[in-house]
């Protein structure tokens, strides 16, 4: 039996291609054929495929859509189902060929059926949910090693707030309450992967020299050209985000399909390998009254798969919350857990977050859920 991935090229015939592979995009579906099926094998094929839940699209030649968890379980117990060793390597290769990675610095991080999170540790006086919280050394290295046990897998940083309303403080400022602590977070804790989120040159620099691993920007580095040239320059995770403050779209899912394709060529024409990127659609970020904006933002994740970059879902106990639903900050939590649930299933994979253990504990069991197939023996 061979096994060939048709994904990029399914529905060329029909003249439906583009808008076929758009929705295979936005439900993260492959296509694979199955070619050389001998008679015997081709009723234990179609059974193993509908326990996977597959959708048939040909019988002549055998082609189906699949999501990569069912291909991993497919790929897992094709010898075993078969006997034949060769299925089971074109399977794995498809699966290669598919994989979301983010890249940073040395780390290869595999996204693609698992989340990653990305827990805040906010040294301001201003941050909207726990501002003035951590103001000592020992304050910031106690949350950062509660995070890092609850299950975190990266610390970001933060010395400056830009809540709604926020006030601008000095590179100068920024780097005092920043950069000691990514120093002394990376002595503690070895080999932690820490992000910084800021968007001024001088505390990139002052960050990069202090060998921070990923670099946050909420006006995607294309506001100043040193920005531009310093990523490429690096090594450093790029997390690049649309901030909705700077624009006035009417056409919003099209232009912020347009902004991140613009976005992304600037980067990878900087130097910036594609890897390395990861993309954040900026929820809450906008300057449109009582969240109208952000609530299609959250419903539009998936226009963005197609683009095969890690995808951020930065929600935690945001204010639309409270707007909707009358929240303090602290009864938010169950409610931004549903939603990043929802945004998972849509593709976004990096949770940005401020409440590491019940994250992981929705994480853990999402992935599950994703890789849930029964596929009992043959009676």
């Amino acid at each position: 039996m061979q096994i060939t991935d048709v994904t990029t090229t399914i529905g060329e015939q029909s003249g439906l291609q583009s808008a076929f592979r758009q929705l295979m995009s936005q439900q993260q579906l492959l296509a694979l054929c199955f070619l050389d099926v001998s008679t015997t094998e081709a009723d234990r094929l179609h059974l193993r495929l509908a326990q996977l839940d597959a959708i048939f699209v040909t019988q002549t030649p055998l082609t189906v859509l699949l999501p990569s968890p069912a291909i991993s379980q497919l790929r897992d117990h094709f010898s075993d189902w078969f006997q034949d060793a060769d299925g089971a390597t074109d399977l794995a290769a498809i699966l290669a060929r598919h994989q979301l990675i983010w890249q940073v610095g040395s780390r290869r991080l595999d996204l693609t059926n698992h989340g990653l999170i990305y827990a805040i540790m906010n040294i301001t006086p201003d941050s909207f949910y726990d501002g003035g919280r951590y103001t000592t050394e020992d304050a910031v290295l106690s949350h950062v090693d509660a995070m890092l046990a609850a299950g975190a897998d990266v610390i970001e940083v933060n010395g400056q707030s830009t809540r709604p309303g926020y006030e601008e403080v000095s590179p100068e400022v920024e780097i005092q309450r920043t950069i000691p602590y990514i120093k002394a977070i990376k002595q503690r804790f070895g080999d932690v992967l820490v992000a910084i989120d800021t968007y001024k040159p001088a505390v990139m620099a002052a960050a990069l020299d202090a060998d921070v691993d990923i670099m946050n920007d909420i006006n995607s580095f294309d506001d100043d050209p040193i920005k531009l040239t310093m990523m490429g320059q690096s090594t450093v995770g790029v997390l690049t985000m649309l901030n909705m403050r700077q624009h006035n779209f009417s056409r919003l899912t099209a232009e912020m399909r347009q902004f991140f394709k613009d976005n992304l060529q600037k980067l990878k024409a900087a130097g910036v390998d594609e890897r390395r990127i990861a993309l954040d659609p900026g929820i809450g970020f906008s300057n449109v009254a009582d969240s109208q904006l952000d609530y299609p933002m959250m419903r539009n994740m998936a226009w963005f798969n197609d683009f095969n970059r890690p995808l951020m879902i930065a929600i935690s106990n945001k204010g639309y919350l409270a707007k909707l639903l009358d929240l303090k900050k602290t009864e938010r939590l169950p409610m931004t857990l549903v939603n990043e649930a929802l945004m998972m299933k849509q593709g976004g994979r990096i949770l940005r977050v401020h409440d590491v253990l019940e994250t992981k504990q929705l994480v853990t069991l999402f992935d599950r859920i994703q890789a849930g197939y029964w596929t009992p023996e043959e009676n």
